[in-house]
């Protein structure tokens, strides 16, 4: 007997960070329909349920092939309102009106409008397989160290957060243990845990890592992510300077000796595999007049550097201003894993 996997993507109307950020558009499609793309894309998920307080959100939803077989009520949409309560709100109708139980469900907060279908794949997989485990959580590292935390009293006297290591606070980071924060991406829940425990997690929660973390919850995080969907979408023309981009920089200019920055190159070559021109822009040559020409295509070749167009005659300068700039610490932050 096959599984019953539901997808609940919850969505209540209005946010005070970014407004309606739920249905915003975000790169030429409502906030909402990514998550809904997402399960619908899913091999394993077969209902996909968007529970709101707002009819404008209910069509958008259908739109994009989400059911509404409900709008929640007003008491589960406040912003003091528990994700339990809206859950057991909507587990509860399907069972009394359809006599709906699934097996599993899953959480798709549409406020993350980029993740990895294989990611929610591999989470349900996990679930399915091993029937001890009450709900999956993802995770990422947490890049504050809880070990260093402190709670601030009355007195204005601190107490340390974490108690189980001796004055741990005291310690070298790095011979601290590694500390994960949830990064409410994607849960997965057995329906028993939320209709008879009356728990979104369970006694035995399992986290699953996740390399990248796009929660949008600020206009700055609304930025980046539109930025990233732009980019991965393809059909975008970059072009990057050779020195000190592709290549390190070589200060006395004999770029026979140049080497690879690895790490821009491989997003570089992310770049090109996701359909966007790639065009190598140079000012080698230009004050020595010398011809780099083959040197450079030897080079880029060497360097398994993927590429449209390379061009010489940029004018050598101390500073370069472009409106257009996107700078390599914004590359290395939305691709560097």
């Amino acid at each position: 007997m096959m599984s019953k996997v539901l997808a609940i993507i919850p969505a209540r109307s209005g946010s005070k960070s970014v407004k309606n950020k739920n249905i915003r558009e975000i790169n030429g499609k409502p906030m909402i329909a990514y998550s809904i793309e997402h399960a619908k894309a899913s091999k394993l998920i077969d209902r996909v349920i968007v529970s709101t307080d707002s009819e404008v959100y209910a069509k958008i939803a259908r739109e994009y092939g989400a059911e509404t077989p409900f709008i929640r009520p007003a008491e589960y949409a406040l912003d003091t309102s528990l994700d339990l309560e809206v859950f057991e709100h909507a587990l509860s109708f399907l069972e009394e009106k359809e006599g709906y139980i699934p097996d599993l469900v899953v959480q798709l907060r549409p406020t993350y409008p980029i993740r990895k279908v294989q990611d929610i794949d591999n989470m349900i997989t996990r679930m399915l397989g091993d029937k001890t485990i009450d709900s999956m959580r993802c995770i990422a590292p947490a890049k504050e160290i809880s070990y260093k935390m402190w709670h601030k009293l009355k007195d204005g006297s601190l107490s340390p957060i974490m108690k189980e290591i001796k004055e741990c606070y005291n310690m070298p980071r790095q011979q601290l243990p590694d500390v994960f924060y949830q990064n409410a991406c994607i849960d997965v829940i057995r329906t028993d845990v939320i209709t008879k425990n009356h728990s979104m997690s369970g006694d035995k929660i399992v986290g699953y890592e996740m390399e990248e973390n796009f929660d949008i919850d600020t206009e700055e995080e609304f930025r980046k992510a539109e930025e990233y969907l732009k980019i991965t979408s393809g059909n975008k023309t970059f072009v990057f300077d050779i020195d000190g981009v592709v290549a390190k920089l070589q200060k006395n200019l004999d770029y026979a000796l140049s080497e690879p920055n690895e790490p821009m190159i491989e997003i570089m070559n992310q770049l090109y595999d996701y359909g966007n021109k790639i065009v190598l822009f140079t000012a080698r040559g230009y004050v020595t007049g010398k011809d780099w020409s083959e040197i450079t295509k030897e080079q880029m070749k060497r360097w398994g550097v993927q590429y449209h167009e390379l061009k010489f005659g940029k004018p050598n300068a101390d500073y370069y201003v472009d409106d257009k700039m996107l700078s390599m610490e914004s590359l290395y932050q939305m691709f560097v894993k």
